[in-house]
């Protein structure tokens, strides 16, 4: 039995009611109330709301406080500390019409003490239904993908449905926090089926992007090697250009140089008989050149011509003396082929010897 009290016909009593019928909070009211010892100390964060005479008279704040006797009662205790409430777990519909088994935490703080005394029976179980209501009414406004995407959002919505119902009792709801939410196996297989699946999704999405990249890498390789061995063909081409260049240049300058001292030399006493004495020689080259290289007879159009030329390089030979000798002897060798059946005779080399005594 525990102690209790009622008004009948406006008059306050005290009787007793069998404990089965009390309510939790007649439990813990009668379990922590203290007694009226006219010197009470009151703890650090917490309010005791004192009845004078059946009604309410003043609420004692932490520290040395004085109450009359028999005249002064203390009837409810409040913490002001920040409360922890574990609410029972409970099934609720989500908007996709899947059945889930969800519970949480509440933390909440006493705000006003008289508000909390006498606005509510219980505060704490007030709020615990209020939360679990509130904790169904959302999770129907939710499919089942953003119930756990979304559950932050879903723990601020409660909050704030939870403080708004909850301004008349004193109390305010601090957090709200989702612990364990089940759903049904078969639901949990197809869960399991589409993580799997997505998983293998994002898998083959990477392997193409790794091939993407990679080919991406390689034709960029080649696109650099091509522009490389491009640039070193323009810059050897440029090069070999540039040396051509300057090759024809030498030589047109050798031969300006070489026009120029023939010039000069042309100029000088005996130049002419020294370019003629240079080209008969040359032109003796040509001809023993050409019947040692080719298969072709050659044969002046008059016989006559050869000696004439033997006989002009020795008058080269005698001019081009600056003190002619008394006598010269010019000897000719000539190597010849055998002779052909149309008498014609291939020249191979010629020697001309000049003599000076």
């Amino acid at each position: 039995m525990l102690r209790t009290f009622c008004r009948t016909s406006g008059v306050l009593l005290k009787v007793r009611v069998p404990a089965l019928w009390a309510t939790q909070a007649q439990h813990r009211w009668a379990s922590s109330l203290p007694m009226n010892t006219v010197v009470l100390f009151v703890p650090q964060q917490e309010s005791w709301v004192v009845e004078r005479m059946g009604r309410f008279h003043r609420i004692l704040e932490p520290g040395l406080n004085f109450l009359i006797p028999i005249l002064d009662k203390i009837r409810y205790v409040q913490s002001l500390k920040e409360i922890v409430i574990d609410v029972p777990e409970q099934s609720a519909v989500s908007l996709d019409n899947v059945t889930l088994q969800i519970d949480g935490v509440l933390y909440l703080r006493i705000l006003d003490p008289f508000k909390a005394s006498y606005g509510v029976e219980d505060p704490e179980y007030a709020v615990t239904q209020l939360a679990q209501t509130t904790m169904r009414s959302e999770l129907g406004k939710l499919t089942l993908d953003k119930v756990f995407r979304e559950r932050e959002t879903l723990n601020t919505n409660i909050v704030h449905s939870i403080n708004q119902a909850s301004d008349d009792w004193g109390i305010r709801c601090l957090r709200y926090e989702i612990k364990d939410i089940h759903v049904p196996p078969r639901v949990k297989e197809s869960m399991q089926m589409q993580v799997e699946a997505e998983r293998k999704k994002r898998a083959t999405v990477l392997e193409s992007e790794g091939h993407k990249e990679a080919a991406i890498n390689v034709a960029e390789g080649r696109k650099q090697a091509q522009i490389l061995a491009s640039e070193g063909e323009k810059t050897e081409q440029i090069n070999k250009a540039a040396g051509e260049a300057n090759a024809v240049l030498a030589k047109a300058e050798a031969k300006a140089k070489a026009i120029r001292l023939l010039s000069e030399a042309l100029a000088e006493q005996n130049g002419n008989a020294a370019a003629s004495l240079s080209v008969a020689e040359q032109y003796v080259s040509a001809f023993a050149n050409l019947a040692k290289e080719s298969n072709t007879i050659l044969l002046p159009s008059n016989s006559g011509d050869i000696s004439g030329m033997v006989t002009q390089v020795c008058v080269c030979c005698l001019n081009c003396s600056a003190h002619p000798p008394r006598w010269a002897l010019v000897g000719l060798n000539c190597l010849q082929n055998q002779v052909k059946s149309n008498h014609s005779v291939k020249i191979s080399h010629f020697k001309v010897y000049v003599i000076h005594k």
